[in-house]
């Protein structure tokens, strides 16, 4: 059956995207003599049936009311820029996916095969160096490219069969210098004294060699984002500049000191950190006994407390969670995708904790966007580019999983410039008798529930742990996550039943770090069956299974005995679901591709987070010159007043504002 193609362009009344593109043009980058700008949904589909594609070329594909639809080709005039925008090979496309699930609804025994892309057709007598301006602002090449305006015989795509799993050959026994130039061709996020830690591992305990995969799993493991390891890095050696403030700052640093000798008495493994300062007033409260509506349990991807709730007239105990997830440098590199998945990735946090989001805030911040393009630093993304585009991916997750964001602001600040900030902060309830917190005993099965395996977000964990450089946007392709609400819909709605989450033994979300973190972490002992981890596509080796940060999926433990029954709620949601690992006795993080054991590490070597790092800290102690609270005369008013509303941050953001369901 040949690959059939449509168009599809909202009428010119609903043409909204492509009034604001031509506006960009015109006032951003400075293409005055636009005459029109056209955006069009381009679609290739393969394996449907006649009468199911007149069907859904005016059920899905487009809407009568509002589209243009054109087959084959479209009317255009002689002389305009016409170019294709699709995603990279590997790259998660939710509107042709989507597609594919309804065209299945349609005639459920039909597999389609889609393929989408974004057409722009620009009328205007453009130069060379316009045109090329034009096509950089619209392409992001750290996942998408210049599509071939040719159509394909097939879109059926054949992959090439993986290689076996290597071995670092003589990785045990290398010298130091033979260490370093092996580290410096991994483009790794760990340290090469993480690297010297792991040859110390193999040599003295493992008496082998490391598999790829095995150093690819640690350092995910080990990433600053999955364990922390800046912020649990030692701190020795403080002390204070001199300042207006240094005598309350070290007095308060002295007390944290006294406070921490009472809290870890006779402990030797604790040692001065931030995370330990930043936790340290909690676990003093707590000892106090004042924080105990806290909940405690091995489950701590966020926060949870116990809140009295009164329905109906009778008062019953609920969970209430709270979390917040940065998204700073997915967001950079892909403002959509990054954005959605700050969000997404917020969600499925209390999610896995089987609690319902119901609100959300977005707190972000990003350079001026109305300087001109010219002054985009080199290998960044406009500042326009990445506030317009990380907006749109945050609320279309939002609204598609229907969440209401209460809040939204965003900072400007030239502290932005080189690294924006996007926050996505939640809040989650549930009832306190439906959440189950227990161990992974030998025996427990753990389930794969959600979305496929891929490509999209292999090394984001390490990605965004590493120093950022002016060739990253074209090299972190692969990094990019791309989230799919949809799917995480189906697994909110199927965790708020109660026969469902009380038997959810203990759950983790698949977000930094894949199988290797998401399962890696449910229990000491554990053997993964990676064969079993459904892909999107065939090609995927061992290594990229173990590591890929595809979204919406859940690592769910249950007892055998209710294997059959969970298996049986997913497929009531429409929800994939999989056996892919058991918990094993002996504490050993083992995974097995093809018929072979390819990753087989303890449990305490992975648990020692890498290499102890140590810093030496002097803190510059700020004075009162200059500070906020200075109160400053003001010699004219006038000026001091227009200055203050000429801000941009003060002025309305109304308009951001309204792109999120309240």
């Amino acid at each position: 059956m040949s690959v059939r193609r449509i168009f599809v362009e909202k009428k010119p009344a609903y043409a909204v995207k492509a009034g604001e593109l031509r506006e960009e043009l015109e006032n951003y980058l400075g293409i005055h003599n636009v005459k029109n700008v056209r955006v069009l949904i381009r679609y290739d589909i393969e394996n449907l049936s006649e009468e199911t594609y007149k069907k859904a070329l005016v059920t899905i594909f487009s809407e009568p009311p509002v589209d243009l639809v054109y087959e084959e080709e479209f009317t255009r005039n002689p002389g305009d820029l016409v170019f294709s925008v699709e995603y990279l090979p590997g790259q998660f496309d939710q509107r042709a996916d989507s597609a594919e699930q309804c065209v299945k609804l349609l005639k459920e025994d039909e597999e389609p095969v889609i393929r989408s892309a974004t057409t722009y057709v620009v009328t205007a007598p453009l130069t060379a160096e316009q045109e090329e301006a034009i096509k950089s602002f619209c392409i992001n090449p750290v996942d998408s490219r210049q599509a071939d305006e040719e159509k394909p015989e097939t879109l059926v795509t054949e992959f090439e069969v993986p290689e076996d799993i290597l071995y670092f050959d003589g990785f045990a026994d290398s010298s130091e210098e033979e260490l370093k130039a092996l580290y410096g061709t991994l483009n790794l996020a760990m340290t090469f004294k993480d690297f010297l830690h792991i040859q110390n591992y193999y040599k003295k305990e493992e008496h082998r060699d490391p598999s790829v995969t095995e150093i690819r799993v640690l350092d995910t493991y080990w990433s600053d984002h999955c364990r922390h390891t800046t912020f649990s890095t030692e701190l020795k050696n403080v002390s204070f500049t001199d300042g207006d403030y240094r005598e309350p700052m070290e007095e308060t640093y002295k007390q944290y000191l006294a406070d921490r000798e009472v809290i870890y008495k006779g402990r030797d493994d604790k040692h001065v950190c931030l995370m330990d300062l930043a936790l340290m007033a909690m676990k003093k409260l707590r000892s106090e006994g004042k924080l105990q509506d806290m909940e405690v349990s091995d489950e701590i991807n966020a926060c949870s407390i116990v809140v009295p709730v009164e329905i109906d007239g009778v008062t019953e105990e609920w969970l209430v969670n709270f979390k917040n997830e940065t998204h700073n440098h997915p967001t950079e590199i892909e403002p959509f995708g990054g954005a959605a998945t700050c969000l997404g990735g917020a969600i499925r946090d209390p999610l896995s904790g089987r609690t319902y989001v119901y609100q959300a805030m977005r707190v972000t911040g990003a350079a001026d966007p109305t300087r001109p393009l010219g002054e985009t630093l080199k290998g960044k993304l406009p500042q326009r580019k990445i506030v317009n585009s990380a907006a749109q991916g945050y609320s279309s997750y939002g609204n598609q999983i229907g969440l209401a964001t209460g809040y939204v602001k965003e900072i400007y600040h030239p502290g932005y410039v080189a690294k924006r900030m996007e926050i996505g902060a939640v809040m989650g309830a549930a009832p306190r008798k439906d959440v189950i917190r227990e161990t992974s005993d030998p025996g427990d099965i753990i389930i794969l529930l959600g979305g496929r395996t891929g490509r999209d977000g292999i090394g984001g964990a390490t990605g965004s742990s590493k120093v950022h450089t002016t060739s990253s946007i074209e090299v972190c392709g692969a990094e990019v996550q791309k989230g799919n609400a949809p799917t995480e819909r189906k697994i909110q709605r199927m965790f708020r039943r109660p026969e469902v989450s009380r038997i959810i033994k203990k759950c983790n979300d698949f977000g930094a770090g894949g199988v290797s973190v998401a399962i890696g972490e449910l229990a000491a002992g554990l053997k993964i069956d990676l064969d079993k981890v459904p892909k999107k596509y065939a090609g995927l080796d061992g290594t990229e299974i173990a590591i890929s940060e595809s979204q919406e999926r859940m690592a769910v433990v249950v007892d055998p005995k209710d294997v059959n029954r969970f298996l049986g709620y997913a497929a009531e949601e429409n929800l994939e679901a999989v056996t892919v690992a058991v918990v094993t006795e002996e504490p050993r993080l083992k995974m097995d591709w093809r018929g072979k054991t390819i990753v087989d590490l303890s449990r305490a070597f992975l648990d020692t987070n890498g290499a102890h790092q140590e810093a030496d800290v002097t803190l510059e102690v700020p004075g009162r010159a200059g500070n906020l609270f200075d109160k400053a005369d003001v010699a004219d008013v006038r000026e001091k007043w227009l200055g203050m509303l000429s801000d941009l941050n003060v002025c309305s953001q109304k308009g951001l504002v309204e792109r999120f369901d309240g």
